[in-house]
Formats: C-alpha cells, sequence, structure tokens
C-alpha cells in the first residue's frame, strides 16, 4: 500500500474581531442554514464538496450514522447558494466552554474560483461567533478553530489566514494513498 505524507493545519481565531470578512460575491449568492435533518443532502455537500480533494472518512457512513449526526443541537450546516444552485457548505459543531468547530467547508468544484468561498467562509465564521444567540442553553463562543490539510485545495489556507485565522499547530503523518472517490467518476474538472 502506498502512502503519502499528509500535512494538517490548525488554525484559529480568539475574538470575533479576529473575523476579517470577505467582500459578498456579485450575483445571486445567499447563504442559508439547513434547519431540516437530511442525510441525503449533507452526504451530497460532503461528496460533491470533497470528491476532488480525498475526503472519505464520512463516505462509509450508514444513514442512520448521518442522521444521529445531523439531528444534534450543536451541529449547523449552513450553504452557499448560487442563483438557487448549491455551491458549498460550511459545517459548525459547538463544543464544550465556547468552543466552536468548523469541521467541514467547501465548495463544489464548479463553484470555485468565483469568490463564492471568501464570502461563505466570512458567513460561516460569523455564525460560529454568534452561536450563543441561536442556543442560549451555550457559553458565548470564545473560540472558532478548524484544520486544513495539505489534500485541500489549492486556496483553502490562503482564504482562512485572510479572514483572520492564525495557525496553533501542524502536524505531519503518513496516510494510505486513496483514489480520488469524486460524487462519481470523471465529475470534477481534470
Amino acid at each position: 500500500m502506498t502512502t503519502i505524507a499528509v500535512t494538517t493545519w490548525s488554525l484559529e481565531q480568539t475574538a470575533p474581531t479576529d473575523l476579517l470578512p470577505a467582500a459578498p460575491p456579485e450575483g445571486d449568492v445567499r447563504v442559508v442554514r439547513s434547519e431540516v435533518p437530511s442525510p441525503e443532502f449533507s452526504r451530497f455537500l460532503y461528496a460533491s464538496v470533497g470528491g476532488d480533494i480525498r475526503w472519505t472518512d464520512r463516505l462509509g457512513w450508514t444513514y442512520a450514522r448521518w442522521l444521529e449526526y445531523l439531528d444534534r443541537p450543536d451541529v449547523e450546516t449552513w450553504v452557499a447558494y448560487d442563483r438557487g444552485t448549491p455551491a458549498g457548505y460550511v459545517e459548525l459543531e459547538a463544543q464544550d466552554d465556547g468552543v466552536v468547530e468548523i469541521v467541514y467547508f467547501g465548495l463544489i468544484p464548479a463553484f470555485r474560483g468565483r469568490r463564492v468561498g471568501g464570502h461563505l467562509l466570512s458567513y460561516g465564521t460569523a455564525r460560529a461567533w454568534d452561536l450563543a444567540e441561536r442556543r442560549p442553553d451555550r457559553k458565548p463562543t470564545r473560540r472558532v478553530w478548524l484544520h486544513t490539510c495539505s489534500k485541500d485545495g489549492a486556496h483553502a489556507m490562503d482564504n482562512y489566514l485572510r479572514r483572520g485565522f492564525r495557525l496553533f499547530d501542524t502536524k505531519v503523518e503518513d496516510e494510505p494513498e486513496a483514489p480520488t472517490p469524486g460524487p462519481w467518476p470523471g465529475a470534477h474538472p481534470a
């Protein structure tokens, strides 16, 4: 089995003022919370956004596992739509003591390079900071964090840094080299 070295970077913001929002893209781009837990829709987003960058950890999840995960009040999914078509998403998970993780963030390949990513990341990060307004049982957010890796899109790290995230940890590990699953073979641009 062939392995590849994968670098994982962990980044954080520790105050709402750390967020440096991107300008909204031109056109009809909206970000809407997906409030009804839908394993089908969430798996579609996960496979469509992560297929060409080898997101594989959730591909084996059953319908019941997806529903169990999504049906928790600590998980929020925010979806960017470009003229009514899903373009990408950001998944938030509230953790203990006012910490919110951006668990997944990304765009469907056809929507990359259209200035949607900076806007979606800005919007999702702002929702992480104001999560306690929607969840009065939670402590106010004091930290928003995420991780990205060398398998993610070429502009991912730059986008995080431009939005005001700061690096706090770096790890390098060998991982088995997996084929690009894609939402289906040949779905992403070559």
